[in-house]
């Protein structure tokens, strides 16, 4: 079938195209490049992840499929902390261990969606995981930087140590028989693979709930609704700038027309405490098909637990302090994500269809790149490779790229501008499809991040 894949990763995207050119639909394709990405992108997703995914079918409602984490029904206990270097003379404590880990449902919402839209059978979809995991992964420039960065979590253990020990070298064996597993019984092998959460994993279950919805250029926008913080934020900002003049791609007008989108969006849906440095805890998968369904499908791990099993690294949720913020939770709920996989339709057909990396960065990414593709008319790939900007309170972050002067008038709004050299993994990552007028499709992944995107035709 013909569509259009873009992932966090080259191995994911043509995982998801392999399926595509098999026949399947989008379904299938997130489906196999999420597999895929749990070897090329293990630090960031695995069999113990959670996720959301937004999935639109043809002449249908589209729906939020919630498969997000919970929380567990043991008590509350101290999480080790563990100072990563950014290389940068930056910092930061992350929290991690057995008592860091949710309860995921990645692996439900993966077969749910399957059961909704899937035509492959599920146990084709690991085809191109299990051939990654048996010859193992080469790390890209960009996934590198994470795996050296991320040492003091990625070995920790002797699981982690078996898999990252080796340097330019990422070795999926010890996935083989898990991705086995998931692929004759699914769902059901997560309770196996990690059985101190069996009775929380039982009594989980996939919410489907109905999007969010805004407008910008006389499109209509579909974003994640609660639990996710990051719909709201895409929601309240795409309000504000769809309120306000056309501007010149690039401009100086622009930036100040997103900042005053991103501002609003953020006071609108804050986060759980200060957004930090972290780049690291989550993927996104894009897809549309030529029949007109369209998937966004993001899942993450947090940053991390540090544990390893069965060749798969376990989430540290509950350390993820910057996203969830620390009050108490009841077992059973459902954490708070800032995830916000978005749909763009145009005449009720698929537009555009991203999601994005970034911890509470990424709802930031997604509402510049839906501006730059549904109101400046950019081909996806400039959408998501020009420079960004991140609102945090009264700080603007400038990613570097943007006219001279720009500072200064972002200041003059009112904002204290910080301008970075060159571009960075910090503003995000991003991953889109979009379909142009004339059924011409486009596909990318986002260059900070190592990203890719595959057209199939």
């Amino acid at each position: 079938m013909s569509g259009a894949v873009a992932a966090g990763n080259r191995h994911s995207a043509e995982a998801g195209a392999w399926a595509l050119r098999e026949g399947g639909t989008a379904v299938d394709a997130a489906l196999a490049a999420t597999f895929a990405a749990f070897v090329s992108e293990g630090p960031l997703t695995g069999p113990a992840g959670g996720g959301f995914v937004l999935l639109r079918e043809p002449r249908a409602e589209a729906v939020a499929l919630d498969c997000f984490f919970a929380v567990p029904s043991r008590g509350a206990e101290e999480m080790e902390e563990v100072v990563i270097d950014f290389g940068d003379a930056s910092t930061q404590v992350f929290h991690i261990g057995e008592a860091s880990v949710a309860v995921p449902g990645l692996l439900a919402g993966l077969e749910e969606a399957h059961a909704r839209r899937g035509r492959l059978p599920w146990q084709r979809l690991f085809v191109p995981a299990l051939e990654l995991a048996q010859r193992g992964v080469e790390p890209d420039p960009a996934q590198a930087f994470l795996l050296e960065i991320l040492v003091p979590i990625l070995q920790r253990e002797a699981g982690g140590r078996s898999i990252y020990g080796t340097p330019g070298w990422i070795d999926g064996r010890d996935l083989v028989p898990t991705l086995t597993l998931i692929r004759d019984v699914r769902s059901e092998a997560l309770a196996l693979l990690v059985p101190d959460l069996a009775e929380d994993i039982a009594g989980y279950e996939v919410e489907p709930r109905v999007p969010l919805e805004a407008s910008i250029g006389g499109a209509l926008v579909l974003t994640m609704p609660a639990p996710s913080r990051g719909g709201a934020v895409v929601q309240a900002g795409l309000a504000v700038l769809d309120g306000r003049g056309d501007d010149v791609s690039g401009s100086i007008s622009e930036a100040r027309s997103l900042a005053a989108a991103l501002a609003a969006g953020y006071a609108a849906a804050p986060p759980g405490s200060s957004s930090g440095l972290r780049p690291t805890g989550t993927t996104n998968v894009s897809v549309v098909d030529g029949d007109g369904t369209a998937v966004a499908l993001s899942s993450t791990l947090g940053s991390g637990s540090g544990v390893f099993r069965h060749g798969f690294q376990l989430n540290n949720m509950l350390g993820e302090l910057d996203v969830i913020g620390e009050e108490p939770r009841d077992a059973g709920t459902r954490l708070p994500s800032m995830m916000a996989p978005t749909l763009v339709l145009a005449d009720d057909e698929p537009r555009l269809v991203v999601g994005s990396a970034g911890s509470v960065r990424l709802a930031g990414a997604i509402l510049q790149v839906v501006a730059g593709v549904v109101r400046q008319g950019l081909a996806v790939e400039e959408a998501i490779s020009r420079p960004r900007l991140h609102v945090d309170g009264e700080t603007v972050h400038i990613e570097s790229g943007w006219p001279v002067g720009v500072d200064e008038a972002l200041e003059d709004d009112g904002f204290d501008p910080v301008v970075w050299a060159g571009a960075n993994l910090f503003f995000g990552g991003a991953s889109a499809v979009e379909r142009r007028p004339g059924d011409v499709l486009g596909a990318a992944g986002d260059p900070r991040r190592g990203g890719y995107g595959c057209i199939v035709r």
